[in-house]
């Protein structure tokens, strides 16, 4: 990273460790919730980490090379682990690290060349159950009754500006257009009309207001289930003229639209 990305980078990952924190002092409460939600469609599990900051941000340095950052939904059974908190590091990040490594052309490793965020911090072993949490946290007049919408808004603000802040210096170094920081949105279902991401998804595009960052946002199918590679090689298939490069843009624009309308 350029001097000025690194600093970028630094302040943001100081202030998500922090705001970790801080969200963290719910945990008794959303511990308890987060049993009660999983209860209906998922074996019992330990619940580690309520709030999961992503430790993986603790591993880049300055000399990493950051070419892309990956939003997922929220941490799920595997990420809350103490052992892990890091995200994507279930069956959906193996599959996205396969992705990368059977792709030399991209060159992303998915492990050192990807800053990977989620569009809330708040644990639930599957993203449907932040429903049920939120709307218990609410009925409860809890101190914490806004922290998915607190977290959302946060998390769409910060993410924002650390990639603008990636494009801009990269801009400035004079790197070709292929070679800027991209964002990528890996699964949409949520932020759908009616969907628990609707906030996040309305605070980013906010946040994009006249940055031409906004031309390396794309939005994408999940990689669990192989959402991600599914619709990927369909697309291929129906256009097999295109590189993958370009099969991952247009794929990626095409969501993009739908979401973003």
């Amino acid at each position: 990273m350029t001097e000025a990305q690194w600093n970028v980078f630094c302040t943001f990952r100081d202030a998500f460790k922090k705001k970790c924190g801080e969200w963290s002092k719910f945990s008794s409460e959303l511990d308890s919730l987060q049993k009660t939600a999983a209860s209906s469609d998922t074996p019992p599990y330990n619940i580690e980490t309520p709030v999961v900051y992503n430790t993986a941000l603790d591993d880049i340095t300055k000399d990493s090379v950051i070419k892309l950052i990956v939003i997922g939904d929220n941490p799920g059974k595997s990420e809350q682990l103490a052992v892990n908190s890091k995200y994507l590091v279930g069956q959906a990040g193996k599959i996205a690290e396969g992705f990368f490594r059977r792709n030399p052309e991209l060159k992303i490793d998915f492990r050192k060349n990807v800053i990977i965020l989620n569009k809330t911090p708040v644990h639930s072993a599957k993203t449907k159950h932040l429903n049920f949490i939120d709307h218990e946290l609410k009925s409860k007049d809890s101190k914490a009754c806004n922290l998915i919408l607190e977290s959302q808004i946060w998390m769409a603000q910060k993410t924002a500006e650390l990639h603008k802040a990636l494009y801009d210096a990269a801009v400035q170094e004079g790197l070709s257009k292929s070679d800027l920081p991209e964002l990528w949105l890996v699964g949409y279902t949520e932020l759908k009309k009616g969907g628990i991401f609707i906030p996040y998804k309305e605070t980013l595009m906010k946040e994009y207001e006249g940055s031409d960052a906004w031309g390396k946002v794309f939005v994408f199918q999940h990689f669990s289930m192989n959402r991600f590679l599914v619709d990927l090689k369909q697309f291929c298939k129906e256009n097999p003229d295109l590189k993958l490069t370009s099969a991952i843009s247009k794929t990626g624009t095409i969501h993009k639209k739908e979401i973003f309308q």
